[in-house]
């Protein structure tokens, strides 16, 4: 049978289960990477597991977000990092050499391997025919660690691209119009392939804008063939004896297919506070800007930011407007600068941040009160920049240099021609703030700082739970909301009782205290809880709390994993109308809840009037274990 470029990969690395839609598969994990918002827990969970040396083909861990040192919280982390890279065998990226995913795609990415990061935007790889999957920390320690990664078969949705892109139109457009068909979770449980004649003119950096922006459609992944522009990109790396050949195989079947005809598609822009609240810059109209911001992760790329230069060339960013721009990677600073660009984007008006993530997370550059910033990034959940009330739209680098010389959010086409670009140069290639690690890191002595505290590990889930409601929450809880970015609480990271007191702040400023009253409790949340972030902290931040179950309509993926992880009951309503019947402060009890476990069903009665209602929790056998343990780390621990 002919099958998907996903199921090549999968049936490669295939070494638990069967490929059966459904069903629980364990994959081998040939490369990993963190970051050090994720990196320093993950680090520490792989320490607790005792293993003395990485087990992958690669790992590294990356320092890209928590740059900004207002405190030595950060620098400690940094320190940690090296230290701990260098003593288990792990690459590491310093800080300054750029962004995970770019660094990743240019240095280290290779076709049809598999690549599980502790980001959700790992799926980035995709754009060079790799198997990017983002999760937890803990999933990224037990990888590290030799140990398999687990997850539910996807279904495979084939993105047939046709056509060419207009002038004034990116990369960022095709993943705009997905996410305005298909919304913030129209992917599921699916991995997105893409495919068709469109392919031929997209290098591998817009696929990889692409695949970025496929974690904001809810997928598990997303992944373009390795084809020739695969091959001249990893050649222009030095690294062409990396590439191989890999697509589907004719006569492929996928379980959805949908066709974006890239001739047709026109400027888009992704309106607060959601990136598939997407319209045509048209519809918006003129509106006001306060900021632009490019680059990122998602548009770093030495094409992105030649876009943008060009356009601005000869003109002044408006007056209204601060324009900052984050390269991606160091490596595509230096190409800026010997080519003149940045001596041109500077003598614009524009100001050059680091290679970072930066303003993406909120870590430095918030708008004004009330401001609207365009940005180039993936995400514009609220309050995420920075500024509660701030107002963030997202685009590609056409539309953000439109909206920096005019002042206001404006259609590109209207600037007159469309620049004309010679092909990239080749880029300056220098790895020398990339670490090897050390044949023998026995000897390393490993940093830790004074913020750097001991691991929260949970106890073995109860048979008996009585727990008060301690919020009700609405459909699309983020990440950010559970846990906040920013410059105040990342450095949190790594000491999970301060960062525990940050947990819901934004939407209950007394959560925690309100957890600490009650010695625990249970969350009521609706559809697709806990979408964005990959940050296992939204999940370890309310274990520490004492939190034993979240009762929601839906899940994200990643949530969800992590939840299990940390020992945390996912359940769903059976009958999704009994979320109308919950209230904060309802308590709520049940018992024989192993046995219950094993039935796919819980049981759950309100103590003050009798009223009962059942869950459903579709886990598997191995994620039952791993509840009843109290947690993947005490449940991996008996392997290792």
């Amino acid at each position: 049978m002919p099958d998907s470029l996903t199921y090549k990969i999968l049936k490669e690395h295939l070494v638990n289960g069967k490929l059966k839609k459904g069903s629980e598969i364990g994959l081998r994990i040939d490369q990993t990477l963190t970051q050090d918002a994720t990196g320093t827990m993950a680090y520490l969970q792989f320490e607790a597991l005792g293993v003395e040396r990485v087990q992958t083909e690669l790992s590294v861990s990356y320092v890209d977000h928590n740059t900004l040192q207002n405190g030595f919280e950060n620098a400690d982390d940094h320190r940690y990092l090296q230290t701990a890279a260098a003593r288990f065998g792990a690459w590491f990226s310093r800080p300054g050499n750029g962004i995970c995913h770019q660094v990743h795609l240019e240095r280290f990415g290779i076709p049809g391997k598999t690549l599980l990061g502790a980001d959700s935007h790992t799926p980035t790889a995709g754009g060079i025919g790799m198997l990017g999957i983002g999760s937890g920390g803990l999933d990224v320690a037990v990888a590290m660690a030799g140990g398999p990664y687990y997850l539910i078969v996807p279904e495979v949705t084939k993105v047939y691209l046709k056509g060419k892109l207009p002038p004034w139109v990116g990369a960022k457009d095709i993943i705009l119009e997905v996410l305005r068909r298909l919304s913030v979770k129209g992917g599921l449980g699916q991995i997105m392939e893409y495919a068709g004649p469109g392919l031929e003119n997209l290098s591998v950096p817009e696929r990889a804008t692409v695949t970025n922006m496929g974690a904001e459609l809810g997928a598990t992944s997303s992944v373009f063939p390795s084809d020739t522009e695969t091959k001249k990109f990893l050649a222009s790396q030095g690294r062409e004896e990396a590439w191989r050949p890999l697509t589907a195989d004719p006569g492929a079947v996928y379980d959805h297919e949908i066709t974006v005809d890239l001739d047709k598609l026109e400027p888009l822009i992704a309106a607060p506070h959601s990136p598939d609240a997407v319209r045509t810059v048209k519809e918006i109209g003129s509106l006001p800007v306060d900021q632009v911001a490019v680059g990122s992760c998602t548009n770093g790329s030495y094409s992105d930011l030649r876009l943008l230069a060009e356009i601005m060339k000869g003109k002044v960013v408006h007056p209204r407007v601060s324009l900052v721009v984050s390269p991606g990677s160091r490596q595509v600073s230096i190409t800026l600068a010997r080519e003149g660009i940045l001596e041109s984007l500077l003598a614009s008006g524009a100001r050059i941040l680091e290679s970072a993530c930066g303003p993406c997370i909120g870590m430095g550059q918030a708008p004004p009160t009330e401001g609207v910033s365009v940005r180039t990034f993936n995400r514009n959940f609220a309050g995420r920049s920075g500024t509660a009330d701030a107002r963030v739209y997202l685009s590609g680098p056409a539309v953000a240099a439109a909206a920096a010389l005019k002042g206001l959010i404006s259609d590109p086409r209207e600037m007159g021609d469309y620049p004309v670009l010679a092909d990239p140069p080749p880029p300056v290639v220098d790895d020398r703030m990339l670490i090897a690690p050390p044949a023998d890191g026995k000897k390393v002595e490993i940093i830790r700082g004074p913020n750097i505290k001991p691991l929260t590990l949970n106890r073995p889930l109860p048979q008996k739970i009585r727990v008060n409601v301690l919020i009700v929450v609405e459909d699309n809880i983020t990440t950010d909301h559970i846990i906040p970015g920013g410059s105040k609480v990342l450095p949190l990271r790594s000491n999970i009782e301060a960062l525990s007191k940050h947990v819901f702040s934004s939407l209950a400023p007394d959560f925690s205290d309100r957890a600490g009253q009650y010695e625990g409790g249970l969350i009521v949340a609706g559809e697709n809880y806990g979408q964005g972030s990959s940050r296992e902290h939204a999940a370890l931040a309310p274990m520490h709390l004492g939190i034993k179950a979240v009762l929601a309509k839906s899940f994200a993926r990643i949530h969800r994993a992590n939840l299990v992880n940390f020992g945390i009951l996912p359940l769903f309503f059976c009958d999704p109308s009994d979320y109308e019947q919950l209230s904060t402060g309802d308590e709520l009890a049940t018992d024989n809840v192993h046995e219950q476990l094993d039935k796919d069903k819980i049981y759950l009665r309100r103590i003050n009037d009798g009223f009962q209602f059942a869950a459903n929790h579709h886990l598997s056998v191995r994620q039952i274990e791993i509840l009843k343990a109290g947690g993947l780390l005490n449940y991996t621990r008996r392997s290792f």
